[in-house]
C-alpha cells in the first residue's frame, strides 16, 4: 500500500506553530524518514532550531529572509521579496523530489500576509507535492483557500503571553 502524504496547516496567533511542525520532523527521523524545512522570512542565524535540526541527518532546513522587519500593509524591500522568491524555488524543488517524505513550509502563511508571495503562488506551488508527501504549512493568518485544501488545520490560539508582561524573547525557548 503507498503511503498517503496530507497538508497540515499549523496557524493563529498562539506560540508554537513553527516547534510543532519541527516536532513532526524530528518524529518522522525516527523512523528514518527524510524532511524537508524551507523556512520564509527567517534569515537562518541565531536560531536554536536550526541549530538542533542541523545535527539529524535526515532533516534538511533552508533558510530565507532578509535582515529587518516588515510591518503590515508596507510594501516590501527587493531583498525581502527576492529572498521569498528564492524560498518559493526551493520548496518547489523539495516538493518536486520524490525522496522527501514530509515538507515543511514555515512562516508560509506569514509570507502571503506580507505580501511576499500571492496565495494563487502558493496553491499553485502544492501542485508539486508528491501524493506519498507530507506537507505542513506554518504561519499566522492561512488564507480560506489553503485552509480548504488542507486535510488537517490546527489553529494555536494565544490566551496569555509573557510579551503581555514585558518578557522578552528568551534564546531556547521563543529562538
Amino acid at each position: 500500500m503507498e503511503k498517503q502524504g496530507l497538508i497540515e496547516i499549523y496557524t493563529g496567533n498562539g506560540k508554537g506553530k513553527s516547534t510543532a511542525a519541527f516536532g513532526l520532523a524530528l518524529r518522522a527521523s525516527g523512523w528514518g524518514m527524510r524532511s524537508a524545512v524551507v523556512q520564509f522570512m527567517k534569515p537562518g542565524e541565531g536560531y536554536g532550531e536550526i541549530a538542533a535540526l542541523a545535527k539529524i541527518p535526515e532533516i534538511t532546513v533552508y533558510s530565507f529572509g532578509a535582515e529587518g522587519f516588515l510591518s503590515l500593509g508596507e510594501t516590501p524591500p527587493p531583498e525581502h521579496l527576492a529572498a521569498a522568491a528564492a524560498a518559493m524555488a526551493k520548496a518547489e524543488q523539495v516538493l518536486a523530489d520524490p525522496r522527501i517524505d514530509l515538507v515543511i513550509l514555515d512562516e508560509i502563511n506569514n509570507a502571503v500576509l506580507f505580501g511576499l508571495v500571492g496565495e494563487d503562488e502558493v496553491l499553485a506551488l502544492l501542485e508539486h507535492k508528491q501524493p506519498g508527501q507530507e506537507l505542513v504549512l506554518t504561519g499566522r493568518a492561512a488564507t480560506p483557500a489553503l485552509i480548504e485544501l488542507a486535510d488537517l488545520v490546527t489553529e494555536m490560539r494565544e490566551i496569555k503571553h509573557p510579551y503581555q508582561q514585558g518578557v522578552n524573547a528568551r534564546r531556547g525557548i521563543e529562538y
